[in-house]
């Protein structure tokens, strides 16, 4: 018997926990893997644990070191990627441009990355794990903004 496909905001709790859980959840084992093994590697190459455990206790200049933004930039597009696929795949009504968020997420949390080590907030420096933390705010604003204008224009 098929297991019936998760509610969206559970789908959307379990690609925050781990990208690639809530396609499991789906029944998308293929692509639940690949996301999970995509994740580790991407986690793995940019040692973002480590710049996640530096920021947490303080040592944010020593996450901006030893993290490699190069790989890291990867991650906003597989991390929100595997959300939207997740919540798209769920239980429950969707609208067309229900991407939007997501794409503009992705797209404002990897430009947050890119300048991260550029932003301080009274002299510190704000670095790669809370500034694109930060940056979700206007990611998703902005494309609940757009998805709201594209559904208006076209009803």
């Amino acid at each position: 018997m098929p297991m019936k496909p998760p509610a969206k905001h559970e789908a959307i709790f379990w690609s925050i926990a781990l990208p690639g859980l809530a396609q499991i959840l789906n029944g998308k084992l293929f692509k639940g893997t690949l996301l999970i093994g995509l994740e580790f590697l991407i986690n793995v190459q940019s040692n973002f644990n480590l710049a996640i455990l530096y920021s947490f206790t303080g040592a944010i200049e020593q996450a901006a070191f030893i993290v490699d933004y190069q790989w890291l930039m990867f991650y906003p597009c597989i991390y929100l990627f595997g959300m939207w696929d997740a919540y798209r795949d769920a239980e429950g009504n969707g609208t067309r441009y229900d991407y939007l968020p997501f794409v503009f997420t992705a797209f404002s949390v990897t430009v947050g990355l890119m300048y991260s080590s550029a932003n301080t907030y009274l002299g510190h420096t704000i670095g790669p794990i809370f500034f694109p933390i930060l940056c979700v705010i206007p990611g998703i604003l902005i494309g609940l903004t757009v998805k709201k204008t594209w559904l208006y224009v076209k009803h």
